[in-house]
């Protein structure tokens, strides 16, 4: 058959083997069967350590037979599980061996023939799901592969689920480098049958057009795409196969780099209303009346986002800085400069919480022109806005009026914004503040509120520090500022574990220290991960209510799965359950901290109870505050000291370091305690230990990347899906995604569709799934 890498596999191998490689893998055509690359590569003689093992794991090992038995049960016996009704008549017992010595047990059920077809000292791959009997480890019907021989044929009574009977496993050829690929399984895929059909894609597709130029691939000294994908699945030697990864790799990076390219393009074409500074405006007054100076950090991004203001096309900057290094005045700033130009702002913040702060904080650093609409204020004063989701019908009203209106002014808010029915009607930037915490759709909503209208500038602002190849992939479209440095008059922050399970002494000494803090006119914070013993979501404070609330909540859920914030579940299902605000407030209210006073924050509590208990510990009222993540961001309380995190395994990295953050914000130094039960040398234990070990929050995010291996990069896919990048590592290859971010700005350059190179444009499209592709397009 004349075959592409679009032919659909049901023609190649019919319709049931593509079925199943469809539902469980997620290929639909040759070229994505050959883009499932091995995930390691075997080599003859050198065989699998069987010590390293996990049972209840699939694993795929390369061993040797040392022994083979073959069983005649009395009177039959019960079938295996899932083998029909039929009972077991024959067992072959095959045992492996490594290098070591090590030896695995095999079995077969009612298949005859392995012991002519695997004499002892023959070389293999066995996979299976790995289990233990007796105390040794076995895999039952494993899938097989003979490294070296020919002659695989199916033993007599196989079902197709252990050897396999399909037309299209045939026996595996002898691979000629010595190095056997070991391909990633899933369930009701044996690696023989990959084997097989990875064999017969290379067969039909012996020699792909090349998508990239030729000068391209010559000046990046690469291989062809055809000799990549034969050595990558087929290595003539390591040579080879470190040439095959070296070209999919930079396919992969160049790929993700011209959708970015194209959209940067696309939106430099894009019209703005240029909203240059305005002497003797807002911003000037805002300046002059500061009562302190801004740092060199906050001038140096100040001018680089004054700029983008004043051009034709609209801003799209991401904006990250340290806990505390003073983005919100850069932000003001901002809004200021857009506000003289005679157009709204809007910032756009993830829980009421934050947005309330938000408010306060503006108005505060305001004054007086921040006083829009009240008596006393000066006629060149503008108003800052609230706009949640809890807020009265007629506190609503008066802000939806507010935005519709189109006066120059400052709208603050939640989800809530992004509700059907509220039009932006002058809109000329948003802000989107701690923006790990929205969906793309989300953000997206806000950005193209206005209908018909040139868009607005955008400024993505992040407390969470992105490493430079994430900035360059997931973010790749957007201008990076960083600010440098913190504002003068932070404490540093000195954090340490507290190992509850092994020293519970130290756990005593920590409320003996809060009491200390306390005693000085202190206060402090105490976070856990849950709100109560009943609730199934930790965190629910979207600023929304009622269906749309719980549609936002689960968008942002589903977009912030493999977010840097989240920590993976990886410590077992054997844990008790987390501790919750309302457990540890009655355990410490009648216990360690009886007397205090003691308050209780989470993202359920009506608005205006969350408010009433910010503003009175904000002023001092609250000693000891127990609450959820809900002051992770945006909460500025000087005198708060000292923070205690209970169970702080089950958080992310960057969530911890969002959240000491909290303290240290006046003239005394900040304590942070990770209490924690996690053993030594576990996952939790060391996410617990780097970030004790660091305050740099850059560290902390490449020490997440390393620890997290990385995942996807795009972040998008769910688990079973078919992921567009497999080849790319952020930390890795930096400088390969570096090359293909300047070799994607040279070919959209003067061809920003790539109409001039139609197979490289197809070819983009294929290689980026159609997921990835808007998830870039929306930013």
């Amino acid at each position: 058959m004349n075959a592409t890498l679009q032919t659909p596999l049901r023609e190649a191998v019919g319709g049931r083997t593509a079925a199943r490689l469809t539902e469980s893998l997620g290929v639909v055509t040759l070229g994505q069967m050959l883009a499932h690359y091995p995930r390691r590569y075997d080599q003859r003689g050198q065989l699998t350590d069987i010590a390293g093992l996990v049972v209840g794991e699939r694993a795929t090992v390369l061993a040797r037979v040392v022994d083979i038995q073959e069983i005649q049960p009395r009177g039959g016996g019960a079938p295996p599980r899932g083998r029909g009704r039929g009972g077991v008549s024959h067992i072959t017992r095959i045992t492996v061996a490594d290098g070591k010595g090590r030896r695995l047990t095999c079995t077969f059920f009612n298949q005859r023939g392995w012991k002519h077809r695997l004499p002892v000292g023959t070389e293999a791959m066995f996979s299976g799901k790995v289990s233990e009997f007796r105390g040794e480890r076995q895999i039952s019907t494993p899938s097989v592969a003979v490294i070296g021989r020919s002659d695989e044929a199916t033993p007599d009574g196989a079902d197709g689920r252990g050897a396999g009977s399909d037309a299209v496993t045939e026996a595996i050829e002898e691979f000629a480098g010595g190095l056997a690929p070991v391909y990633p399984l899933a369930e009701g895929v044996t690696q023989q049958l990959l084997q097989k059909v990875v064999k017969l894609a290379l067969d039909l597709v012996p020699d792909p057009p090349d998508p990239l130029p030729e000068l391209l691939v010559a000046g990046r000294e690469l291989v062809d795409l055809g000799t990549a994908l034969r050595d990558i699945h087929r290595p003539r030697s390591k040579d080879a196969l470190t040439a095959a990864q070296e070209r999919l790799r930079y396919d992969e990076a160049l790929a993700i780099q011209l959708v970015l390219a194209q959209r940067r393009a696309r939106a430099r074409h894009d019209p703005a209303e240029p909203c240059p500074p305005i002497e003797g405006g807002l911003l000037s007054a805002f300046d002059a009346a500061l009562p302190f100076a801004l740092t060199d950090g906050q001038q140096q991004v100040g001018e680089q986002i004054a700029r983008d203001l004043s051009t034709l096309h609209p801003m799209n900057r991401l904006l990250q800085g340290e806990v505390g290094s003073g983005k919100t005045v850069v932000a003001l700033r901002a809004m200021l400069q857009v506000l003289d130009a005679g157009r709204q702002a809007v910032l756009l913040a993830p829980t009421e919480v934050l947005a309330g702060q938000h408010v306060r904080s503006l108005r505060a650093m305001l004054g007086p022109l921040g006083r829009g609409g009240e008596l006393g204020a000066p006629p060149e004063a503008i108003a800052v806005t609230l706009l949640t989701g809890s807020l009265s019908t007629r506190a609503r009203r008066e802000a939806l009026s507010a935005l519709m209106v189109g006066q120059p002014g400052i709208v603050v808010g939640t989800h809530a914004l992004l509700s059907e029915g509220v039009v932006v009607s002058n809109l000329g930037l948003v802000v989107v503040d701690e923006q790990h915490r929205f969906g793309v759709e989300q953000r997206d909503a806000l950005r193209g509120r206005q209908v018909g209208a040139a868009p607005p500038h955008v400024l993505v602002m992040t407390a969470t520090p992105i490493p430079r190849t994430v900035a360059m992939t997931v973010y790749g479209d957007l201008d990076t500022s960083t600010l440098e440095g913190l504002p003068r008059g932070r404490s540093p922050i000195k954090t340490t574990v507290v190992p509850a399970a092994e020293k519970p002494a130290w756990l005593e000494r920590a409320w003996d220290r809060v009491r200390e803090e306390v005693g000085k006119g202190h206060q402090i914070y105490v976070v856990c991960p849950k709100i109560g013993d009943d609730e199934t979501d930790p965190e629910e404070d979207g600023g929304g209510s009622g269906r749309s609330a719980g549609k936002a909540r689960r968008a942002r859920r589903k977009d912030a799965d493999d977010e840097w914030g989240s920590a993976p579940d990886d410590d077992g299902d054997e844990r008790r359950p987390p501790l919750s605000v309302v457990q540890v407030a009655e355990h410490l209210g009648s216990g360690p901290l009886a007397g205090l006073r003691l308050e209780i924050l989470h993202g359920r509590l009506p608005a205006v109870d969350k408010e009433r208990t910010m503003l009175r510990f904000a002023a001092g009222e609250i000693d000891v505050l127990v609450s959820t993540t809900v002051i992770e961001v945006g909460v500025d309380v000087p005198n708060a000291t000292m923070m205690v995190i209970m169970d702080a395994e089950r958080f992310g990295l960057s969530q911890l370091h969002q959240l000491r953050g909290r303290v240290g914000r006046g003239t005394a130094e900040g304590v942070c305690l990770l209490v924690s039960e996690a053993p030594p040398g576990s996952a939790g234990r060391e996410r617990l230990d780097a970030i004790a070990a660091t305050t740099d929050g850059f560290r902390l995010a490449e020490i997440d990347l390393e620890m997290r291996r990385e995942g996807n990069v795009l972040g998008t896919h769910q688990a079973g899906a078919a992921t567009s990048l497999k080849m790319l590592r952020l930390l890795r290859d930096r400088s390969v995604i570096e090359q293909a971010r300047i070799d994607a700005q040279d070919l959209v350059a003067d061809d920003p569709e790539l109409t001039r190179r139609p197979a490289l444009a197809e070819w983009v499209a294929t290689t980026i799934a159609a997921a990835d592709q808007e998830y870039l397009e929306k930013g």
